[in-house]
């Protein structure tokens, strides 16, 4: 195919017969002032029908059309040309389809960056300050459902991003190792973290965080951390002593070393080294999914593990074990808090419940609630109201159940994963529902109606390694601490904060700790 201007193809004979008149006119012979060099002799304006001008003038109006889809080829906008593609990578021509996505992809990510940098002063979508809303409020003229949205929508677009410097005891070694999870504890004052190293394996700890009303967060890393050359693929908080104190981490096995669950006591990670750090067991379980450790009192100190085809609860005290066969892997779970029940997530898309009050039960009637999504579960999280489960799969949906019916009742729209192990983030007192895709991007969608609030670009080019781990806590920090999102995406760390502005402004979730009706229709 000749390389040029898909447009120029049947132009050529017009442009030559337009250089021979015009070399013509300079000569001397000039041509009828009516006469047009394209399509030949056309009539002059005296001559002209009403439709011809009408018909002229829209199409000076119109836009270009785009360039017709060649197999094989793509047409870059810029350059005004086609240009060849292959099928795979490669060293002589590296235009390849992919790596055009790719670059549209960074090009995007960059000015959502810009655009974040900006200040917004006023809500996006209605274009109202916290001021005029509040006005609006004590007039009447706004009902209160709509008054706690909007003011959260504002709280949440008015976020900017701060990066947070890790404090250590060497500061002379700053953290080039990439955060690969991060995990906070019930009062968001301790974050357990897991990073890859570069010979393989990873290492983790702890970090310590406090805050300030003024919205400033200061970070503490303890010093000794703790290395593994097997993979950490999940990690929960465990209350075997009291609250947080403990962590239990599943490790997957790797050569001739098998895989194990370990429940390590917190003042493992503390700088002050204490001498009894507190229980400290492993548990042979190997190839565990997924890990849940139980608040209930009627199932006191027991935790959960979801294995290929098999879900095992454990006393960490006594050791005792109860296994419950299944069809699927179990890649999440979650116990619920009033009751001693187990929610799980399998590769097959069914959610299914286990209360363990039952446990002489056998076979398939142990299984209480039981329903499907269309992929595979990636995570569950019960809302304070537990009657009502959200759910998120590998075709990137995120649906709210209502368990009663085991109906979907609602909807989140925009999540991007295709077969990614991404957790779900709920945080009820401020009414947000957080997801990070595949793609990097960090969704913040509202909890009662499921509209998505803002979308939070990586800092970082999207790639495998920097997927960000996040967490949003109300107070993050402690008691003196503000709402805000911690992100962590290579090795940095990133704090974004509310406004302090709106810190006195409503919260949309206490309509959401209500009834299950203003959970539907807040």
């Amino acid at each position: 195919m000749k390389k040029g201007n898909w447009r120029d193809g049947g132009q050529d004979r017009k442009r030559h017969k337009c250089r021979s008149e015009r070399q013509r006119d300079q000569s001397g012979h000039r041509a009828p002032e009516e006469q047009r060099c394209e399509g030949g002799a056309a009539p002059g304006p005296s001559h002209r029908t009403p439709a011809h001008t009408a018909h002229a003038s829209g199409s000076s109006h119109r836009t270009p059309a785009p360039a017709p889809e060649l197999p094989g080829f793509y047409f870059d906008p810029e350059k005004n040309r086609y240009f060849r593609l292959l099928p795979g990578h490669n060293n002589c021509n590296p235009l390849t389809r992919e790596g055009i996505q790719k670059r549209e992809q960074e090009g995007r990510r960059v000015r959502l960056l810009e655009e974040d940098e900006r200040p917004k002063k006023k809500s996006p979508r209605v274009g109202l300050n916290s001021t005029l809303l509040l006005q609006k409020r004590h007039l009447g003229l706004l009902p209160e459902s709509s008054y706690c949205r909007l003011i959260h929508e504002l709280k949440v677009s008015s976020m900017r991003r701060h990066k947070l410097q890790v404090q250590t005891s060497d500061s002379s070694s700053p953290n080039t190792d990439n955060f690969r999870l991060i995990v906070a504890d019930s009062a968001c004052e301790r974050v357990f973290t897991v990073n890859d190293v570069e010979h393989g394996g990873c290492k983790y700890g702890i970090m310590n965080f406090s805050g300030c009303s003024k919205g400033s967060l200061s970070v503490e890393m303890c010093d000794n951390l703790y290395f593994t050359n097997r993979k950490v693929n999940s990690i929960c908080w465990a209350s075997v002593t009291h609250a947080d104190s403990h962590v239990l981490l599943c490790l997957v096995g790797i050569a001739e070393t098998p895989g194990c669950v370990s429940l390590l006591p917190a003042s493992l990670f503390s700088n002050s080294n204490p001498d009894q750090p507190g229980m400290l067991c492993s548990f042979k379980i190997s190839t565990a999914w997924s890990c849940a450790w139980c608040l209930n009192p009627q199932a006191d100190k027991n935790f959960s593990t979801g294995l290929s085809r098999r879900v095992i609860v454990t006393d960490a005290v006594t050791g005792r074990r109860q296994t419950y066969p299944i069809a699927s892997d179990v890649l999440t779970q979650q116990f619920a808090l009033r009751a001693p029940v187990l929610y799980n997530g399998c590769r097959s898309g069914e959610i299914f419940s286990i209360d363990l009050r039952q446990r002489s039960r056998r076979g398939a009637s142990w299984k209480g609630c039981r329903f499907y999504q269309d992929s595979a579960i990636t995570s569950v999280r019960i809302l304070q109201d537990e009657n009502y489960l959200l759910a998120a799969d590998m075709l990137g949906k995120i649906k709210l159940w209502d368990l009663r019916v085991t109906r979907a009742v609602q909807q989140y729209e925009g999540h991007n994963n295709s077969h990614a192990y991404l957790p779900l983030h709920v945080n009820q007192s401020e009414g947000l529902l957080l997801a990070v895709g595949q793609d990097c991007y960090t969704r913040m969608w509202s909890l009662g109606d499921g509209r998505l609030l803002r979308t939070i670009p990586s800092p970082h080019p999207a790639g495998k390694d920097s997927v960000p781990s996040v967490v949003f806590s109300s107070q993050l920090g402690g008691r003196r601490g503000l709402p805000g999102l911690l992100m962590a995406v290579r090795h940095d760390l990133y704090y974004f904060p509310y406004n302090c502005d709106y810190r006195d402004g409503p919260r949309l979730g206490a309509e959401l700790t209500g009834s299950p009706s203003s959970l539907l229709h807040s």
